[in-house]
């Protein structure tokens, strides 16, 4: 796949994403309400939309329904970005911006980002429960989603994360964070494309192999772009894994030690695609790659 294929299509998935996305909000957040304006300020502000890309990606690849699947989309950028809206928060991260924007905390009150933050959470199931299917697809969604979000998910993974601010992580301990804070929304993103295709059983594996070790290459990416990119050219601010003690891949490898480690990974993630889909993963496979040398 050329460079400018994937980029043709990338963009087409991103207007698919943003057109479902204001959609959504005029339904379920409505701009009357300040809570729903804080939302919408932190949900349409942008960015690369990874988690809603592989939604429809997988979607297109297992031949699935295209219109649920942009609603499962819709639902799981309302899920990570409500993740985005807390983990600002002092009580967090701490962090004044997002996406090159104030963070939400910052543009309104606390109060409200926290409660802008639960909207979108709440407002992710709205969608799915209104989603353009039958019920059964329905709670198969539900499922994937509640599941990578919960205590046993991403929340687990932030709270691990917390932990280690103090108390320094393993190289295990590591993984399993990053398994749980990043790897498990981004399996949910190709589960619930998988689910908009009724796909089997070993398809889904499949495709959480892949997901979990994108999840993974992007997280040890995230963390080299902390120490090696600027705020201007990141949208938040950096160097926040050292004012907070965190450990990171970073630190544990050292940059290059730690981009080595994310190509391994990326070429296990890629080959196992290719192995089981050939050419109809071309994307993904793309995707994967671009996601190693990001610089934002």
């Amino acid at each position: 796949m050329s460079k400018m294929e994937y980029q043709a299509e990338y963009q087409g998935y991103l207007n698919r994403i943003e057109a479902i996305l204001q959609q959504l909000c005029e339904q379920f957040l409505p701009e009357s309400s300040e809570v729903c304006r804080a939302a919408r300020y932190s949900l349409l502000s942008g960015g690369k939309r990874v988690r809603a890309v592989l939604v429809l990606t997988t979607c297109e690849l297992l031949g699935g329904d295209a219109k649920a699947a942009e609603w499962f989309a819709g639902a799981v950028e309302m899920v990570h970005c409500y993740s985005l809206i807390h983990d600002d928060l002092p009580c967090m991260d701490d962090d004044d911006f997002r996406r090159g924007k104030p963070s939400c905390h910052k543009a309104f009150s606390e109060a409200t980002a926290l409660l802008a933050g639960d909207a979108l959470l709440t407002a992710a199931f709205q969608v799915l429960a209104n989603a353009p299917t039958d019920g059964d697809m329905i709670a198969k969604a539900v499922k994937e989603l509640s599941t990578a979000a919960g205590a046993n998910g991403m929340i687990f993974g932030q709270e691990l994360d917390l932990y280690h601010e103090t108390v320094p992580a393993s190289a295990g301990q590591l993984l399993q964070i990053h398994r749980n804070k990043t790897g498990a929304l981004i399996n949910a993103a190709v589960q619930l494309g998988a689910v908009s295709a009724r796909a089997e059983v070993r398809t889904k594996d499949i495709l959480r192999q892949y997901a979990y070790d994108v999840g993974l290459v992007f997280q040890i990416v995230d963390d080299v772009l902390d120490v090696t990119s600027t705020t201007d050219t990141l949208g938040k601010p950096v160097g926040s894994d050292e004012e907070n003690n965190k450990t990171t891949f970073v630190r544990l490898y050292g940059v290059e030690g730690a981009l080595q480690h994310a190509q391994t990974i990326n070429q296990r993630a890629c080959a196992i695609l290719g192995e089981n889909f050939a050419e109809k993963s071309a994307f993904l496979e793309e995707f994967a790659a671009r996601l190693l040398v990001r610089k934002h």
